[in-house]
This record gives C-alpha cells, sequence and structure tokens, in this order.
C-alpha cells in the first residue's frame, strides 16, 4: 500500500474526522473560556481586590528607564525582558476552568449513558440438544 492510500485511509477514517472536529470545536470552547475569565471572571477579582490587575504582574529582568511608564506593555515595548508571572496566572486560571467544565461535561455524558444490558446467553445448538436428550434417555 503506498504512503498516499495509507494517509488517504486514515485521514476519512471517522477516528480522524471526530479528531479534527473535536480539535476544532475544543478550540472555539478555549475561547470562550479566555473570555470568561478575561472578560468577566478578572474584572469581578479586581473589584473586589481593589483594582489588582494579574496582567501588570511582571518582574523586569533589567533596570527600566524612569520615562518608561510601569505597565507590561509599556516595558516590553522598550525592549526591557520582563518575567509575566501575571500572564501565566491568567492562562492557569483559564486551564483550571476549562478542565473543570471538560470534568463535569465528562461526568453528565457518563451519567447519561445507560448500561447496556447482559447479553443474552446465546441458544444451544441444536445437535447439542438432541446429544443431550439421548444422554438423559440412556441413563434411565
Amino acid at each position: 500500500m503506498s504512503f498516499m492510500s495509507e494517509f488517504k485511509e486514515f485521514a476519512v477514517k471517522g477516528n480522524a474526522v471526530d479528531l479534527a472536529i473535536g480539535v476544532i470545536i475544543g478550540a472555539a470552547f478555549g475561547k470562550i473560556v479566555s473570555s470568561i475569565v478575561d472578560d468577566l471572571i478578572m474584572p469581578l477579582i479586581g473589584a473586589v481586590s481593589g483594582g489588582f490587575d494579574f496582567s501588570n504582574l511582571f518582574i523586569a529582568l533589567k533596570d527600566v528607564p524612569p520615562d518608561v511608564v510601569m505597565t507590561l506593555a509599556e516595558v516590553k515595548k522598550a525592549g526591557i525582558p520582563v518575567f509575566a508571572y501575571g500572564s501565566f496566572l491568567t492562562i492557569l486560571l483559564n486551564f483550571i476552568i476549562l478542565a473543570l467544565v471538560i470534568f463535569v461535561m465528562v461526568k453528565q455524558i457518563n451519567r447519561l449513558k445507560k448500561e447496556a444490558p447482559p447479553p443474552e446467553p446465546a441458544a444451544t445448538p441444536e445437535d447439542i440438544v438432541l446429544l443431550r436428550e439421548i444422554r438423559d434417555s440412556l441413563k434411565k
């Protein structure tokens, strides 16, 4: 089998197509979660904590000139390397929320799945039934 025909067989299998659909939906869902964190949760945390903003948490790894405003965007624009742990905290929060949502979804899907009834025993073949009858008649 040639490489191209093997690839074509792989690409059109149901599992590969399902995986591609899952990745596309997952990417869109990730954007939704990012928006929830950035636009809803982080402003609430900021309001509760008195204006605290994770996105501007950073450590400048070089001296910042006095004319540069101490925001992450301005420090990066000035070419100063930064350790931007606030961005990491935001992404970590995105991940935790996404993992929680996926966990709840999988749990609900598993709850909705009904257990398959146990398979009924296969009918005994006719020749076996006949042999059993012969055996039982010989015992008498």
